[in-house]
């Protein structure tokens, strides 16, 4: 039997051969595990480091900038008011009696001297006949004194009589002259009250209040009570507002006002300020002013509750930015600025008008200056940040 060939022995010169190529296989293995580890390290690398170059461009804020502008900014001052007749009568009794009738109602048109009303007063009419009584007396009493002073005197020429005689009788006339003046200022006086019977408009306008009906008592010169009628002047009217006292230089007189009430929605009304009280209620910290209101075509009505707008001027030279970029801490009111080198500059700053969404800049900024428009939490000077829009500042319209 032959041998097995696969048992068989190598010879001895193939057996380097296999060792060879076994250490060879082994090296290159190995040189491609570490080419595997050290790109495997390298891409950690690089990854950490655009990871940490990522995160500290994450870390500088994005900020929006604007550029204050100098703009005139509309401003407007909105205030109640109550409307008021230009001109208002309360119409009160000067004698007393009884309502005889009254010819005029609320709602009617008068014109001056037309008569509302008649009063009865019996008593008055009796103290006029009285008195004219006591004048005529009077004047028999001076005519009889007149004709003996007379007569004396001529006998006193004579020496008939003495001259304290004569100077009696020429006293008495002066007397009797006298009380004839006073009888007759009494008939005088009780016929001018005897007039005011006769209750009359004192100028063109309106009834706006009757309190009295016939047959009631009326008593002279009671102010104090209810007024007969009430006449009103509403061709113009008074509107009256209290003005802020930080707002009254800004209010000057014939400064115009729009007027809007609200029976006519939508519909603005004209007026001017004619007049102010030029002091200050310490209660409410106003200044009471009136405004004059034209209401020829008698839509508005005294009393009526109206909104003003008052126009305040203008300053075009001022800065503007919006509220939101303001910065208020313990340091105080400042905005934040981006300088060349995008890095924040704070300013402190102050305000000479608060317009709501936009301020208007006191000191403290320049028109060139790049204001953050949000500014972050947190921002101190000298923090980088990364700008991605400028813009201008909005104006109030």
């Amino acid at each position: 039997m032959s041998p097995d060939k696969s048992t068989a022995p190598r010879p001895p010169e193939q057996r380097p051969r296999s060792r060879r190529g076994l250490a060879i296989a082994g090296t290159i293995c190995g040189l491609a595990l570490l080419v595997v580890v050290a790109d495997g390290l390298w891409s950690r690398q690089a990854s950490e480091a655009a990871l940490k170059e990522w995160t500290d461009k994450q870390a500088v804020p994005t900020v929006s900038l604007i550029n204050p502008v100098q703009q005139a900014n509309k401003n407007y001052l909105d205030l109640p008011g109550r409307l008021e007749a230009y001109s208002r009568a309360p119409i009160y009794a000067r004698v007393g009696g009884f309502l005889k009738g009254w010819y005029v109602d609320i709602g009617a048109q008068v014109k001056a001297g037309q008569l509302l009303a008649e009063i009865e007063a019996p008593d008055l009419d009796q103290q006029l006949l009285q008195a004219k009584a006591s004048l005529a007396s009077a004047k028999a009493a001076e005519a009889l004194a007149t004709v003996t002073a007379q007569r004396w005197q001529q006998l006193g020429t004579s020496n008939a009589v003495s001259r304290q005689t004569v100077d009696e009788k020429t006293g008495d006339l002066t007397v009797k002259q006298a009380l004839t003046k006073a009888a007759q200022a009494t008939v005088d006086r009780l016929e001018v009250l005897s007039d005011f019977k006769r209750v009359v408009a004192p100028f063109d306008g309106i009834v706006t209040t009757r309190n009295t009906d016939v047959g009631a008592l009326i008593n002279a010169d009671s102010s104090a009570g209810l007024a007969l009628f009430v006449i009103s002047d509403v061709k113009k009217l008074r509107l009256s507002v209290s003005i802020p006292q930080n707002y009254v230089p800004a209010v000057r007189l014939n400064t115009n006002v729009q007027i809007t009430v609200p029976e006519y929605p939508g519909k603005i009304y004209s007026g001017q300020v004619e007049a102010s009280s030029r002091a200050v209620d310490a209660q409410t910290g106003t200044t009471r002013m009136q405004v004059v209101v034209d209401n020829t075509s008698g839509e508005l009505m005294p009393g009526a509750f109206a909104n003003t707008r008052i126009e305040l001027p203008t300053n075009p030279q001022a800065l503007t930015i919006p509220a939101g970029a303001l910065i208020f801490d313990r340091k105080g009111l400042r905005v934040a600025t981006v300088g060349a080198d995008s890095k924040v500059v704070l300013k402190p700053i102050t305000i000479s008008r608060d317009l709501g969404q936009v301020v208007e800049i006191g000191s403290g900024l320049a028109a060139d200056d790049r204001v953050i428009e949000s500014p972050p939490d947190g921002l101190v000077d000298g923090d980088p940040v990364r700008v991605v829009n400028t813009a201008k500042a909005p104006a109030v319209r």
